[in-house]
């Protein structure tokens, strides 16, 4: 609804959604009336549905009837004509993947969008998505190939007429979709068929990893000042959402306090969290010959079978033991 708000206000003639609009086979009430209305009241701007693997016929069928302004496509390629510019689109299967390359016909002298959703060829396939094949969408007089499926923006040429772009989603909604987040205006000239496209950052809340180095440090307290020069020094919005891996070697008696940490910050963001990625810098020959309990413990771990990653996670854990802390 911001977006479609940002298009009344900057005169945009058209909304293209290439998949994925839901997440969920089971929609809500107010999901499915929230994007009806959106579209209903907004009828001097065409919105083309292009369905992707996570769509699903819950929202189409339960409309009573389909809204003028709602473009969408099927298993054919579908074309929609605006003076000099076509916007033409194909919802991929496994019985049409085959045949939908050369069955794409465009006119030449006109300015052509089209729209698709799946996975570049390029990628291993997941989660059912159709795979697309670039090299042959080259030379078929498209100018811009608007793609859905992955949830970053990218971009590159098609061919030396044409450019692909994946417009990626509105917001992140996990530490897997890092980063700024927003859509592609493409701005086109009819009569002269120059365009512009242009990634518009638009996401309310970003999130971030943020990775801190903690090599050396001993405390929590000298942690924490470690953190605080990062965050202090990359400037992030109060709005955002970040996690804060902790990462480097530090020494076995080294304590660090997670939960410590993640209170200490909660009121720079709207949502925080901390890991601690960090590994143990452990020599054995510092232990070879120590006479305590602690020695006998180290020793026994690193000539154990496990591996260094495992041994890291057994000697922090019994450290802590050893010394009384929560584990």
């Amino acid at each position: 609804t911001r977006m479609v708000d940002y298009a009344k206000k900057n005169g945009v003639r058209a909304i293209m959604i290439a998949g994925d609009l839901f997440d969920t086979h089971n929609i809500s009430a107010t999901a499915r009336n929230l994007v009806k209305d959106t579209i209903l009241q907004n009828p001097e701007i065409d919105f083309f549905y292009l369905r992707g693997n996570h769509d699903d016929d819950n929202f189409l069928s339960r409309l009573d009837e389909t809204p003028a302004n709602l473009k969408l496509f099927g298993n054919k390629w579908t074309t929609y004509s605006y003076g000099n510019i076509t916007i033409t689109g194909l919802e991929l299967n496994a019985a049409n993947q085959v045949t939908a390359y050369n069955s794409l016909v465009l006119d030449h002298d006109v300015f052509n969008i089209v729209l698709m959703h799946g996975q570049l060829n390029d990628y291993a396939s997941k989660n059912g998505t159709e795979i697309i094949s670039l090299d042959d969408l080259k030379n078929k007089s498209i100018d811009y190939l608007a793609l859905g499926h992955y949830h970053e923006y990218r971009d590159g040429m098609l061919d030396a007429r044409g450019a692909y772009c994946y417009c990626g989603c509105l917001e992140g909604r996990g530490f897997d979709e890092c980063g700024e987040k927003g859509f592609v205006l493409v701005d086109i000239d009819e009569y002269t068929r120059h365009a512009t496209y242009e990634f518009i950052p638009f996401g309310y809340r970003t999130l971030y990893t943020i990775p801190v180095d903690v090599s050396g440090v001993m405390t929590t307290q000298e942690a924490s000042q470690k953190v605080e020069n990062v965050i202090s020094e990359l400037g992030y919005s109060s709005r955002s959402m970040v996690k804060i891996v902790l990462c480097g070697e530090v020494d076995v008696d080294c304590e660090i306090n997670c939960q410590f940490l993640q209170d200490m910050f909660q009121n720079y963001f709207y949502y925080e969290k901390v890991y601690d990625e960090t590994s143990l810098l452990i020599k054995y020959s510092d232990y070879e010959k120590d006479v305590s309990l602690k020695g006998e413990f180290i020793r026994m771990v690193l000539n154990s079978d496990l591996d260094e990653e495992k041994k890291s996670e057994v000697i922090r854990c019994g450290i802590q033991a050893l010394i009384g802390e929560e584990i």
